[in-house]
């Protein structure tokens, strides 16, 4: 009896371990290894970032993904052409329209044959670097924006590639000039651009470019002043922030560059659209102007009707006379 029960104890027990060893198994096979793993979409929106270690020098590398790059290339690439879009259209949209019904500014008393110096030579170089500097980089950039879907199914990936690469090439290399360019007008020009009342009463009368009337001015009216500023600042801001994503990385995170590329590209397509609007008064816009960054001269007549009090300043200079400007060396054409 006592080795049936020691035989009968042994059983249960073997039983009871056989019982435990196949439950196990069961009890992990109902239960699924990715249930308590939390989907990529919940783990972004309860998680700031994804970050590992690595053991590169690089350590950006080691971010796997962070939500605000989903909000940054949805600005890249969508946001950001509807801000140029609108800005750079709708400025050309208005100046043809402007130009339709109102069309060039004449200069309603002729010209007088006789010319004043406005720039030298030096002023009319740092200008026309800085705007040729700003045309190419206007050009290049706007490509990385609208190239893709505008140029890329016109001249087909080969030459889209081509000429985007050497457009990154002048976009790079010409920031260094332009950026000089910036700091030369900053510096030549300051004192003349700084806001007065003048400005006020100019801006009141509407610049002189509706109907006959010509608001006193001195060497840089109102509109001439706020394109200095949009240049110097608008220039400062391109320039630092171009500057951080040329060399990425230094001092700055990965949400640093992000924003750095959000204020470089929204900065630039308004720069672009005040720009155009510089442009065409400058040339087509009104008549005499483009000849102060051309030859550097302008006609009297023209001095008289957009900066008078900037013409009674030079005419105080020369000396008693017969209170005109000296004539130049060669008439005006």
């Amino acid at each position: 009896m006592a080795s049936f029960g020691r035989f009968v104890r042994l059983a249960l027990g073997a039983f009871a371990l056989l019982l435990l060893v196949t439950a196990v198994p069961a009890g992990a096979q109902q239960v699924n290894p990715t249930a308590s793993a939390v989907k990529e979409e919940q783990l972004l929106q309860e998680l700031n970032r994804i970050q590992g270690r690595v053991t590169i020098p690089d350590r950006n590398s080691s971010v796997l993904e962070q939500p605000q790059g989903r909000e940054w290339r949805e600005f890249r690439n969508v946001t950001l052409r509807w801000i140029g879009g609108i800005a750079i259209l709708g400025m050309i949209a208005i100046i043809v329209i402007f130009y339709l019904t109102v069309g060039m500014v004449r200069l309603e008393a002729g010209r007088s044959g006789r010319t004043i110096v406005r720039f030298n030579a030096f002023e009319r170089f740092v200008h026309w670097l800085t705007a040729t500097c700003f045309i190419v980089l206007a050009i290049s950039g706007l490509n990385i924006t609208f190239g893709r879907p505008l140029l890329l199914p016109l001249i087909g990936f080969e030459a889209f590639s081509e000429w985007s690469q050497w457009a990154k090439f002048a976009h790079n290399y010409l920031s260094f000039p332009f950026t000089l360019g910036v700091i030369l007008i900053f510096l030549m020009w300051i004192g003349g651009n700084i806001p007065n009342k003048v400005d006020i009463e100019w801006a009141k009368r509407g610049g002189g470019l509706i109907g006959h009337d010509h608001p006193p001015a001195y060497r840089f009216n109102g509109g001439q002043k706020m394109i200095y500023w949009i240049v110097v600042i608008g220039g400062a801001l391109v320039a630092t922030s171009g500057y951080a994503l040329m060399f990425p990385f230094y001092g700055t995170g990965i949400e640093g560059m992000q924003m750095a590329q959000i204020v470089h590209s929204i900065v630039a397509v308004l720069f672009v659209a005040a720009m155009i609007a510089h442009i065409y008064i400058g040339t087509i816009g009104m008549e005499g102007a483009f000849e102060a960054m051309g030859s550097g001269e302008v006609d009297v007549n023209w001095a008289r009707e957009h900066h008078k009090l900037w013409l009674e300043q030079q005419n105080a200079r020369t000396g008693p006379n017969d209170g005109q400007p000296q004539p130049a060396t060669a008439p005006a054409e």
